[in-house]
C-alpha cells in the first residue's frame, strides 16, 4: 500500500507510521509541527521514522487547502489514508476553540476533498474520540449510544469529523472507519498525558496533583493495543450495511475494562520504586466516575483484543522514559 498518515510526528501517528514501515508499507507523512507541546520530541519521533527508506514527510497544515492538494497531487497512486492530525485535549479546546476548528473540523473537510479525488483510494481511517459520548451515564459506552450532546469544543469538533465522514462516504462510496480512541497511553506520548507528567513528579520527588484520591475509573489503552486495532480496521475497509447506506464504519478502540486512577499511580510507584506525593482536589462537576469502551463490535468485525496490562504498559512507557530523558 501507498498510505498518507497526518500527525506523523504525533504520538499515534508516529506509532502507526512506524508499524506500516516495519510492515513494508510506503508511507508518507505529514504533519505541521506546531508548539502545543515540545518540538524536540515531535523531530525525535519523526527522526525515528526517517530511518526507513520507504517513509518521506511533508511539512503541512492540513487545515490549508492549497498546501494539501499539492501534496496530495505528488501521490495519486494513494491507496489508503490515516487521519490522527488534530488538535487534542478538553483544556486546550476551552484555551483556544479556533485552532480546533480549523484543524479538526476544516482540516477535515479539506482532507476529504482530496480524498475524492483519488482514483485509488480504498479506505479511510480517521482517529475519533471516546469524548463524543459526552455526559452519557450508561457504562460501557457502545458506538450505538447517543453521541449527541458533547460537552466541549473537543468533543464538538470529533463528532463533526464524524458526520463529515459518513456525508462523503454516502456521497462517494469511500469506505471509511472513524475510530472512537479511549485514554491511549505508552511510549513517545505527549508531556501533558497524565501519566507522563505523573512520572515525571514521582521521580523527582515533587507532588501530583489527583482528583478525589484517583478514585474514579478510566479504560486505559496502551499505544501497542490501539494501533493493533488501526492497522487491523485499516486492512479491512467499511462495507455499506444495506444499498441505502454508505461503507462508514465507527469502532471502539479501548481496553474493554476500566481501572482506577489510584491503581494506576500505584503501578508507577511500584515500577519506579518511588512513593506518590498526592495533592487531593475535588472531583470536577462535570467528571464521571467511570467510563470504558464497548469492544463487542471492534472484535467481531476485526478482531480486537487488548491484551497490554497495566502493569506491562506503564513498565514499557517507563523504559522509555528512562532511555529518552534520563
Amino acid at each position: 500500500m501507498a498510505v498518507l498518515v497526518t500527525g506523523a510526528a504525533g504520538f499515534l501517528g508516529m506509532h502507526v507510521a512506524l508499524r506500516l514501515l516495519k510492515r513494508g508499507e510506503r508511507v508518507i507523512g505529514v504533519d505541521n509541527l506546531n508548539d502545543y507541546y515540545s518540538l524536540e520530541l515531535k523531530e525525535a519521533r519523526l527522526c525515528e521514522l526517517e530511518e526507513f527508506s520507504n517513509f518521506s514527510f511533508h511539512y503541512l497544515d492540513i487545515g490549508d487547502p492549497a498546501a494539501t492538494a499539492a501534496v496530495f497531487e505528488l501521490y495519486p497512486d494513494l491507496t489508503a489514508v490515516v487521519h490522527l492530525a488534530a488538535q487534542v485535549g478538553v483544556g486546550h479546546s476551552l484555551r483556544n476553540p479556533q485552532a480546533f476548528l480549523q484543524t479538526n473540523i476544516a482540516g477535515m473537510f479539506v482532507l476529504l476533498e482530496e480524498c475524492r479525488k483519488l482514483p485509488n483510494l480504498e479506505h479511510v481511517v480517521y482517529g475519533s474520540s471516546s469524548a463524543v459520548y459526552g455526559g452519557n451515564r450508561k457504562v460501557p459506552f457502545a458506538e450505538s449510544d447517543s453521541a449527541a450532546q458533547p460537552r466541549s469544543v473537543y468533543a464538538a469538533s470529533k463528532r463533526a469529523d464524524e458526520l463529515l465522514a459518513a456525508a462523503y462516504a454516502h456521497l462517494y462510496n469511500i469506505p471509511m472507519t472513524g475510530l472512537r480512541l479511549f485514554a491511549i497511553y505508552g511510549p513517545w506520548g505527549r508531556p501533558d498525558m497524565f501519566y507522563y507528567s505523573y512520572s515525571r513528579a514521582i521521580l523527582a520527588g515533587e507532588p501530583i496533583k489527583v482528583y478525589n484520591g484517583g478514585d474514579f475509573r478510566r479504560d486505559f489503552t496502551y499505544v501497542d493495543d490501539a494501533v493493533d486495532g488501526l492497522l487491523a480496521a485499516l486492512d479491512k475497509p467499511a462495507v455499506a450495511p444495506s444499498p441505502m447506506q454508505a461503507p462508514h464504519l465507527i469502532l471502539n478502540i479501548g481496553n474493554d475494562h476500566a481501572d482506577s486512577l489510584r491503581d494506576f499511580i500505584h503501578e508507577i510507584e511500584g515500577a519506579t520504586g518511588r512513593p506518590a506525593i498526592i495533592e487531593n482536589e475535588p472531583m470536577k462537576p462535570d467528571d464521571l466516575p467511570e467510563t470504558y469502551a464497548d469492544i463487542t463490535v471492534a472484535r467481531q468485525w476485526i478482531g480486537f483484543a487488548p491484551r497490554t496490562t497495566l502493569s506491562e504498559g506503564i513498565q514499557g512507557f517507563l523504559e522509555w522514559y528512562h532511555n529518552y530523558h534520563l
